[in-house]
């Protein structure tokens, strides 16, 4: 008997964990690998920034995340306020990136999110639900959680008939998401110089 996955909502005392989960989940990522080539800094170089993350998502939007145990995380902003302004970052704690990743690996992701945020701009003009981050757990990947931390908004937005956004640097992912409903909408490089991106849409049903 296979046991449904529960989530949760994140709760503050949490942002840690969730960034420590995040930062497993993202560290072979393409994009990551690209703002931070150092293999060796690069997981807690992650986990202060995905916990940054977790606190902006739980402060401006939501975070789905697995009750008990965090395995997994789903960050949502909500319809009107898919942005993401510098001075919210800096209020979660994005003043210290200089010193916590270093100038390189900071100009390199301001660089990779001026492009994201016009290719979202582009794609999603209307209100929409914005996908920010999913991060599974690698030894809890490929076991339906990813499909349970969505599935609440994903369920919202149907009901009040609003379209869905996310980017991705995976492959794999596009599958994943492409079975929510998620339609490519840009493959191509990121930047000159970066890995091959996808931008996802899922249109209000």
């Amino acid at each position: 008997m296979v046991t449904a996955i529960q989530t949760t909502k994140l709760a503050k005392e949490q942002y840690r964990d969730a960034g420590a989960v995040l930062a497993r989940a993202f560290y072979d990522d393409p994009l990551m690998s690209y703002v931070i080539p150092d293999d060796a800094t690069r997981l807690s170089k992650l986990t202060w920034f995905m916990s940054l993350a977790a606190k902006y998502g739980t402060t401006y939007g939501e975070v789905e995340t697995t009750a008990g145990t965090i395995e997994g995380n789903a960050i949502w902003l909500p319809p009107g306020d898919t942005d993401v302004p510098a001075m919210r970052m800096m209020k979660m704690g994005m003043w210290m990136a200089p010193y916590k990743l270093g100038m390189g690996p900071l100009m390199r992701f301001l660089k990779a999110m001026d492009f994201v945020e016009k290719l979202h701009h582009e794609i999603a003009p209307e209100p929409h639900n914005y996908l920010m981050v999913l991060g599974v757990d690698p030894p809890r990947q490929g076991q339906g959680i990813g499909s349970a931390l969505m599935a609440p908004v994903l369920a919202r937005a149907d009901a009040a008939g609003q379209p869905c956004y996310l980017e991705t640097n995976k492959e794999i992912n596009v599958k994943l998401y492409s079975k929510h409903g998620f339609e490519v909408k840009y493959d191509g490089i990121l930047l000159d110089d970066g890995p091959r991106m996808w931008t996802m849409k899922r249109p209000a049903r």
